[in-house]
């Protein structure tokens, strides 16, 4: 079963490394981290949004070992702006220097579906948070220039386009303000770009302050339900049926810290909790808005899992739970593909 991710972050995983060392070790399959080219092609991983993500200080790893992490600090212009540019060398060279073209970027649904039907890993390059844009959105046209074409105007902190979602259990995401003037502006750039706004990390009013004043598809790229794990991360069902009511899109998130129910970070979650999870979402959503996004190499996830070649797994208790071979093949692709043709176009 071929599978659309809606968001990994093995760009920042492979951030220190010299962009030929990074292109060797995603190559040859080191087992370093959870993702790299065989183990995506064993697990079914034909492509998906690959982000770029500026942490708040050199020590800060993008796995957490706890529900309730201090908050994190903003990042500056200069600082964002040089990771990201870092990032998307990175990133260039894995589109160049990997073999047989076998990693493709993606800037519609087509190159996306060229590049399933080929079997090349397609990458969409996807921002989380945008202090690197700028709060006159003076980088946003020099990044799409360069193939962006997603992003989450914040991630888990403020900046100055609005208020990122802390990490909290048990918590809600009402946390702070809506979006800032600065960050309306980005939106209706990204909508006549045809850039995907990811909402993932957004607080509460933030989220709906968005939701009203958008005329794409509202996406969730890697996101949980909130009545099952109450976590800040998570998402209500008013936020859910919003998502569906504008046939965008959620992707189930495989953290465990968005999926326990008992405040603990034990790996030793089940299958079914995720599958709990989908159902919900599928309820509430509809089927047709409902996905995957990983979070490999951000996340500690289930043990079942482990990594990106445990995919098999989830699809094996999708079919275990009832899922019919139609409802998979919309989970596994066939809805991520219907969103991109409404946002980034065919």
């Amino acid at each position: 079963m071929q599978i659309i991710d809606g968001h990994n972050d093995l760009l920042f995983r492979l951030w220190q490394k010299e962009p030929a060392a990074a292109v060797s070790e995603f190559v040859d399959g080191r087992n370093v981290g959870q993702l790299d080219m065989p183990r995506m092609h064993d697990g079914g991983f034909a492509g998906g949004f690959f982000a770029l993500f500026v942490p708040s200080n050199a020590e800060q790893a993008h796995v957490y070992q706890t529900l309730n992490p201090p908050p994190y600090a903003p990042v500056d212009l200069a600082t964002a702006r040089k990771a990201m540019d870092e990032q998307i060398e990175v990133f260039e060279a894995l589109v160049a220097d990997v073999p047989n073209d076998g990693f493709r970027h993606c800037l519609t649904a087509g190159d996306m579906k060229a590049a399933m039907r080929d079997g090349a890993i397609g990458a969409i390059l996807h921002m989380e948070g945008c202090e690197a844009i700028g709060a006159d959105l003076s980088g946003l046209d020099e990044f799409y220039d360069r193939g962006l074409r997603s992003l989450g105007p914040v991630w888990s902190r403020d900046n100055v386009f609005g208020h990122g979602v802390p990490f909290a259990w048990p918590s809600t995401a009402d946390h702070g303000d809506g979006i800032t003037e600065a960050g309306k502006a980005l939106v209706k750039a990204c909508n006549e770009k045809r850039i995907m706004v990811d909402l993932s990390h957004m607080n509460l009013k933030g989220f709906w302050d968005i939701a009203r004043l958008t005329s794409a598809p509202l996406v969730a790229t890697h996101s949980n339900v909130h009545a099952l794990t109450a976590s800040s991360r998570n998402l209500t069902d008013d936020q859910l049926r919003a998502i569906g009511e504008s046939r965008g899109m959620v992707g189930l998130n495989y953290a465990i810290d968005f999926l326990q129910n008992d405040g603990s970070m034990d790996r030793n979650i089940p299958p079914e909790r995720l599958i709990r999870h989908l159902e919900h979402m599928i309820k509430i959503a509809g089927e047709d808005s409902v996905g995957l996004g990983s979070d490999f190499d951000g996340a500690t996830i289930p043990l079942f899992l482990d990594d990106v070649a445990g995919l098999p797994h989830l699809v094996n208790a999708m079919e275990a739970a009832g899922f019919g071979t139609a409802l998979i093949e919309k989970i596994c692709h066939k809805n991520w593909l219907r969103v991109l043709e409404l946002t980034l176009g065919k």
